[in-house]
Parts: C-alpha cells; sequence; structure tokens
C-alpha cells in the first residue's frame, strides 16, 4: 500500500501501529535529511512522519507532488509550513497531549531540585567540597507557582504543584477554566511580581518571542526561579544571564534555547555555561519512554485514519472532518478552493454518471473546503479525471 517516511528515529510504535492497520511498505531513516537528500526520500511518498528537525519547507512541498499527509511526532509544527500544506491539500497533525505528564514531571522535579539548591551541592560534592549548609535551602509546600500559558501542560504542572502543597497562579491571555484550586493572575506582570517560581509553557509565535525580557524579568519577585520547558526564543536569555549573574534570581532550569544543536556531533553554547544554579538539559522535556511510545501510537493512528477514511480531526492546518467509516464501494477525497458550487458541481457529475452518492461530509477553513463522498459503485477513469480536472480543485482522490 502507501509509501510511508519516517524519519528521525520516531518510536517504533508507529511503524508497529501501521502495519497493524496494514500498511507495509514503511520506510524509516533514523536522522533527519535537508536539501536534495530530502526530496529523493520523499519521491513517491504518500505520508511522511517527522519530529523537529526535518523541516518540510514550502519549496520542498512543492517538489512533492505525491505527498498527502504529514505526520508530526512531537507538539510543535514550526517546522512545516503549515500555509502551504494545506493549499496543497495536505493536513498536518501532531501530537498536542502525548507528553504532557513527562513534561509537567519534569517542571516539577526542576522545581525541588532549585528550591533545594541541589544542582549547586551536586557540583560541589562533584570537587569534593561538603556543603552541608541549609542556607537558601527551602522546601516548596506553600510556595507560589507561577503558571504563563495554561494550556494541556499548564494545567497539568499546576495540578502536580497542588499535590505537593504548591499555591498555583496562572496567566493566560484567553479565559481558560481552573483546574483545582489555581487562580488567574489579571497580568503577567501581577504574577511575576508575586510567583516564587514561574514556568513557560506558551506556544512559539512572533508575539511570545522574549515574552520574558529584561523587563519582565526585572519585574520578577527577589530570588524567584524562573523554568521554560515551552520554546527557545520565549526568553531573553542574555538578560536572564544578567539576572542570575546579579543574584536577582535564585535559579533557572532552561530546556529550550533560540539557537539549539542539529546532533550531538557539534558543541552546544549558551551564555549560562557553567552556572551552578542553573539546570540545562537539552530539549528532553518530553523524552521519556511513555511518552515517546504515546506520541509514536497517537501521530501514527491519525496518519492511518487519513490514508484509509480521509478523516482530518484533530490537524492543525485543516477542514476537520470526524471518522466515519467507508460506507459504499467508492470513497472520493476532494480538497478545492472555497467557493460557491463546487460540491453542486461535482454531484452533478456523479448524477450524470448514473451514481448514488450514500453520504457526503463538507468542512471548510479559510481558503479551503475539503468534502468526503461515499458513492455506491466503483468510479470511472473518466469522470475522475473530470473532477480532478476543475478548476476549483487542489487534489482529488480514492479511496
Amino acid at each position: 500500500m502507501s509509501t510511508i517516511v519516517l524519519f528521525e528515529k520516531i518510536h517504533p510504535s508507529a511503524a508497529e501501529l501501521l502495519e497493524q492497520q496494514g500498511f507495509h511498505n514503511i520506510v524509516q531513516i533514523p536522522k533527519a535529511l535537508a536539501g536534495d537528500e530530502l526530496l529523493a526520500a520523499l519521491q513517491g511518498a504518500r505520508a511522511v512522519g517527522i519530529r523537529s528537525n526535518t523541516h518540510l519547507t514550502g519549496e520542498v512541498l512543492k517538489s512533492l507532488p505525491d505527498l498527502q499527509v504529514i505526520g508530526c511526532f512531537c507538539i510543535g509544527t514550526n517546522q512545516v509550513d503549515l500555509n502551504t500544506a494545506a493549499a496543497r491539500g495536505v493536513p498536518v497533525f501532531n501530537a498536542p497531549f502525548s507528553n504532557t505528564r513527562s513534561v509537567a514531571e519534569m517542571v516539577i522535579a526542576q522545581a525541588i531540585l532549585l528550591l533545594r539548591r541541589i544542582p549547586e551541592k551536586n557540583m560541589r560534592a562533584h570537587r569534593g567540597y561538603w556543603d552541608k549548609s541549609a542556607i537558601g535551602a527551602r522546601e516548596i509546600r506553600n510556595k507560589t507557582l507561577g503558571i504563563v500559558g495554561y494550556g494541556n501542560i499548564g494545567a497539568q504542572v499546576g495540578i502536580l504543584a497542588e499535590s505537593v502543597g504548591m499555591q498555583v497562579h496562572y496567566y493566560d491571555p484567553e479565559t481558560k477554566l481552573h483546574l483545582g484550586n489555581a487562580q488567574a493572575a489579571s497580568s503577567l506582570e501581577q504574577l511575576l511580581q508575586h510567583a516564587d517560581i514561574v514556568t513557560l509553557h506558551v506556544p512559539g509565535t512572533p508575539g511570545t518571542k522574549n515574552l520574558l525580557d529584561a523587563e519582565r524579568i526585572a519585574c520578577m519577585k527577589e530570588g524567584a526561579i524562573l523554568i521554560n520547558a515551552s520554546r527557545g526564543n520565549v526568553v531573553d536569555i542574555d538578560a536572564l544571564n544578567d539576572a542570575l549573574r546579579a543574584g536577582r534570581l535564585s535559579g533557572a532550569a532552561i530546556d529550550v534555547f533560540p539557537v539549539e544543536p542539529k546532533s550531538d556531533k557539534e558543541e552546544f553554547t549558551s551564555a549560562l555555561r557553567g552556572l551552578e544554579n542553573v539546570i540545562l538539559t537539552p530539549h528532553i522535556g518530553g523524552s521519556t519512554e511513555e511518552a515517546q511510545d504515546n506520541i509514536g501510537r497517537e501521530v501514527a493512528h491519525k496518519l492511518a485514519r487519513f490514508l484509509r477514511a480521509g478523516t482530518t480531526r484533530s490537524a492543525v492546518n485543516f477542514p476537520e472532518i470526524a471518522h466515519r467509516e467507508k460506507q459504499a464501494a467508492s470513497r472520493i477525497l476532494n480538497v478545492h478552493r472555497n467557493v460557491p458550487g463546487v460540491i453542486a458541481k461535482m454531484n452533478a457529475e456523479f448524477a450524470a454518471a448514473g451514481l448514488n452518492i450514500v453520504a457526503q461530509q463538507l468542512q471548510t477553513r479559510g481558503d479551503i473546503g475539503y468534502a468526503i463522498t461515499d458513492v455506491d459503485a466503483p468510479i470511472p477513469d473518466e469522470l475522475m479525471a473530470r473532477l480532478c480536472a476543475s478548476p476549483a480543485t487542489v487534489r482529488c482522490h480514492l479511496i
């Protein structure tokens, strides 16, 4: 069946699930590719699975006429030109929930370690210095956690924080229903002024670039701790470095960076290197065996459902149509420009060919419309050719 290409050591659970669904032509490439190598690897592929280091730019997508669907085996989709993908009739899926618990656990663990000054005491013990002092070491109980971005991960962090006795406050530009006893802050500045620990869980957008700049870091409570496991450009690293070295903040844990090495062969550089009160981790917030297994299954399931039934529920860039099993002899997936009369003309073609429509679903999103139509007999090649040649058609194919 379909050729599916999986890059970057995607968890084996993905290939296992796809094979269980009847997809056996699966190519696995253990690293990210770029340029001509990437294009060569994807020629003829109907589906591709990537993580964060494979970049599907508009130029790349325009060179892949057979590509029908993309799976990002991670939360972020910044590595894909979503608009070009949509314009070419290619839905993009990701895994927004599967590593939530792993990230949340790491944030709470880092908060406890930094409050107890474990990182610096650990480094001193490695150098032979027995630092048994309790000065500056604090319990997490009754401390205030400020969560910036109260989405799936932020809310889960709040639940775990309450379970260890913390007071939870959060700020989100959208109104969010709180979980547990969490309280919404009226502004980001109010949150920063009162939180003992600030943890960031916002998407990487132009609006969140340097969200914590020098001015906002200066708003933070004296001796507070900053944790960033969201996106690398959310924090002004130089400003954070200045605040840490000046002693205004008592510690930080940073998992994501503005510029990250592309592999373990490239040196990691940061102004924060060498600070004993800073935990630096190589973008591993969601890197647990459990999370990767869950991500593999979640995204592979979405790819399989699209390839087998045209399902686009939870696509990040595309009209969403819920899953429905094929109910007749033929299923046509029609992606078209969102203009009047497209469905009427298509249905007239079916009627003229003596075909009865058993079921039909239609959704639109911006300039794109997407229709799934089940008909009661095989589709003649001549009819498919006419449907594909319609001026409004972006992509049309049979299941």
